[in-house]
């Protein structure tokens, strides 16, 4: 220390080589992260590109085909197929699905007895929703001898099988789907409690009603929340895939009603061996989903309103 009582000033050189080692412990400690992400996110990202424009079957080297897997794409009728299906379950699951979320959501708001335990088990089907264990129990449910037609039997109405039939095959993941609303109803909660009680008051004492002050400060003060959450929703869905196949058992369904995109790309490339069509497919899917994000950011400047 210094005659002044503060601390001496160390050389230049003797700063620098601590900085040096401190980088180097810092690079260490970083190695395998980086390496991770060179290894399995990357390396395979870079091949998957390279392979879309190869003919590969896994077994032998590829060979280079130029455009050829993309325009496959245009004239594959069961990708098309894959591709209605799985709009059509974006479509409808994902707006069902942040319905419930926040309905539940608001519900819980009010301050209800045992909240950490309802937030539990409302949380729970999220966490489990995309297991085999879920998809399999699924199954057994909607099976023609399943819980739901054991439970119609009662009040004396004859099921069908939900997962055979093609016009309802559908319709048993996109409940699945919905079931799974935990994670946005969490972050709906905790939106809605971040959402100051003077706007409340204020409209109460001009005598706005609870719809009214629903329409007019709850969603529009939330409307950055959904924003989140309907993104995150529609990547995760455009995503889904162990449902439908544990669901259909690998196959796409009855009348390939339950073919997810996702579901097809597997078969081409794990079924078929076509793996250099597989790669083709999966960056296209890639440029769905990035579609879907830009627009969903361009349109929220027209509807999503920051409180700043």
């Amino acid at each position: 220390m210094s005659a002044l009582g503060g601390f001496r000033r160390l050389p230049e050189d003797t700063r620098r080589s601590s900085r040096k080692r401190d980088n180097r412990a810092a690079l260490g400690f970083l190695l395998p992260w980086f390496t991770g992400l060179v290894l399995i996110t990357l390396g395979p990202i870079v091949a998957s590109l390279v392979l879309g424009f190869t003919d590969y079957n896994l077994l032998q080297p590829p060979t280079f085909n130029g455009v050829d897997n993309y325009t496959r794409i245009l004239t594959d009728d069961r990708l098309h197929k894959a591709l209605g299906v799985t709009f059509t379950y974006v479509a409808v699951s994902v707006p069902l699905q942040l319905a419930c979320a926040l309905g539940l959501a608001l519900l819980l708001d009010r301050g209800l007895r045992g909240m950490t335990f309802y937030r539990s088990a409302f949380y729970l089907p999220s966490l489990l929703g995309s297991s085999v264990a879920i998809a399999v129990l699924w199954r057994q449910i909607f099976g023609a001898d399943g819980l739901v037609n054991q439970v119609l039997a009662v009040v004396g109405v004859h099921g069908r099988g939900w997962i055979s039939d093609p016009s309802t095959a559908l319709s048993t993941l996109i409940v699945l789907n919905v079931w799974t609303f935990g994670a946005p109803m969490i972050i709906f909660l905790a939106g809605l409690r971040q959402i100051p009680t003077m706007y409340y008051e204020a409209a109460a004492t001009d005598g706005a009603g609870r719809w009214t002050q629903f329409w007019r400060i709850t969603l529009p003060l939330l409307s950055p929340i959904i924003f989140f959450n309907l993104v995150l929703q529609i990547i995760h869905a455009f995503q889904s895939f162990t449902q439908a196949f544990v669901v259909s058992g690998g196959s796409g369904g009855p009348s390939d009603s339950t073919l997810f995109y996702t579901l097809y790309l597997y078969q081409r490339g794990f079924n078929n061996f076509d793996m250099g069509y597989a790669s083709a497919l999966a960056w296209l899917l890639l440029l769905i989903i990035a579609a879907f994000t830009a627009v969903n950011f361009w349109a929220a400047r027209y509807w999503v309103f920051y409180d700043d």
